[in-house]
């Protein structure tokens, strides 16, 4: 039985990146799922009570093993910590200003006052990140890589800088895929700034 609602799961999910890759997401209804994937209302709405529940799984599924792979590149074992703090920044600009997130981030924040998708993205997102690098720039600060303060205010702050430059952007939505030399361009100008706020002297 667990295989078997698995299975469906990941039917519905297929069938719903298509629809949404096709019709965008609010042209797109449960019906049209429905129909492409061959299951009934009721049983979609049992696995996926909402659209934008549905969406956001969609695009969970599609970001995870991506977010997973950055999180792995904050290694505190290298004896460069600008460019593990580089690596790092390439992978997050990269993963949060893809269109598949920026997508999900504009339906959160129009969504986030009326339902619980808020919250879930936050917790499954923003929090998740904060914990790893907080976790991470404490143990750069033990191993004398980075100088001692606030481990998650300075986690902040890293995001804010990488973040700087396109956040606007984003929010006005006059950007639509950060250009890869711009990016770079980006990571090393915010890592500059924060090794220069927290690097050892």
């Amino acid at each position: 039985m667990r295989t078997k609602t698995e299975t469906r799961r990941q039917a519905i999910l297929q069938a719903a990146t298509e629809v949404f890759q096709q019709s965008g997401f609010e042209r797109s209804s449960m019906s049209d799922i429905c129909e492409r994937v061959g299951y009934s209302k009721p049983t979609l709405y049992s696995y996926f009570p909402s659209k934008e529940e549905l969406f956001f799984a969609v695009m969970f599924e599609a970001t995870e093993i991506e977010f997973q792979t950055i999180f792995e590149t904050l290694d505190t074992g290298m004896d460069d910590i600008t460019k593990s703090l580089e690596n790092f920044g390439v992978g997050l600009l990269t993963l949060l200003y893809s269109p598949q997130v920026q997508a999900v981030r504009r339906l959160v924040s129009s969504e986030a006052g009326r339902s619980d998708l808020g919250k879930k993205c936050f917790e499954l997102g923003p929090a998740r990140s904060e914990a790893a690098i907080t976790a991470f720039i404490q143990a750069a600060m033990d191993q004398g890589q980075l100088r001692k303060a606030n481990p998650r205010v300075a986690g902040l702050h890293l995001k804010g800088l990488l973040e700087a430059e396109w956040i606007e952007g984003f929010i006005f939505q006059t950007l639509q895929e950060l250009p890869k030399k711009e990016l770079l361009l980006t990571v090393k100008r915010a890592v500059a700034v924060f090794m220069a706020a927290y690097g050892k002297d």
